[in-house]
């Protein structure tokens, strides 16, 4: 019995690992849909999202299931929870990434923004893009310093997305009804992803060291909220 509650646990570990693979390519994607105007690419993304959705339906009735028959204590109950925290996030991300695709494929063969809301939305999407790719990574070894680098890190995209409304508000340059609202839309989208990485940061610093410090604060500042 023990043995086959321990494969379920690395089943949960493998099925977030896959769910974070395949948000980083999705954000990845979007993203170059964004800049490109690569209306296949972005018809890729908001069809991938399905196949997210599907596997955190997947993992949440595994944690319902494994509370339920084995009421796992301690590190295993951290597991369990954690596994569920951060399936909701991931799909929140994936959820995003898709948003940023549906603007892509709204606005082809145009890009959404030109000039300098166009620059900082490149930005604030290669730094998504990173935020991504450290996800990744993070979900597969737990690294307590790269939880750290990303919580510190979400200072870039704050920033970024101040720039982003400068650029809607100043009034040297009349901007485009249409541009003004696919850049607050999408400075707001790639912000909302760098919180989520935050997220699992902090749900990940939980899971190792059992400190609720950091899963609490994300509960009360509303990271987790989309």
């Amino acid at each position: 019995m023990r043995e086959i509650f321990k494969q379920e646990i690395e089943q949960l570990g493998l099925d977030l690992a896959s769910m974070a693979e395949q948000m980083s390519t999705a954000i990845g994607k979007a993203v170059t849909a964004l800049e490109q105007a690569d209306l296949a690419l972005a018809e890729q993304v908001i069809d991938a999202d399905e196949k997210i959705d599907a596997i955190q339906h997947n993992i949440d009735e595994q944690a319902v299931s494994l509370l339920a028959r084995q009421q796992p204590v301690a590190t295993d109950l951290r597991v369990v929870i954690t596994a569920l925290r951060m399936s909701s996030t991931l799909e929140r991300m994936g959820d995003l990434a898709r948003h940023v695709a549906d603007v892509a494929r709204g606005r082809y063969p145009e890009t959404a923004a030109r000039g300098a809301g166009h620059d900082v939305l490149m930005r604030m999407g290669r730094q998504a893009v990173n935020v991504g790719d450290q996800v990744v990574r993070l979900v597969n070894t737990q690294d307590l310093d790269l939880a750290a680098s990303i919580e510190s890190e979400d200072s870039v995209l704050d920033q970024l997305h101040e720039e982003s409304f400068q650029v809607v508000l100043d009034e040297t340059v009349e901007l485009p009804r249409q541009e003004i609202v696919d850049v607050v839309l999408l400075g707001r989208y790639l912000e909302r992803f760098g919180d989520h990485g935050v997220s699992i940061a902090r749900r990940i610093s939980f899971l190792v060291t059992g400190d609720l410090t950091n899963a609490v604060a994300t509960e009360t500042n509303g990271t987790d909220v989309q």
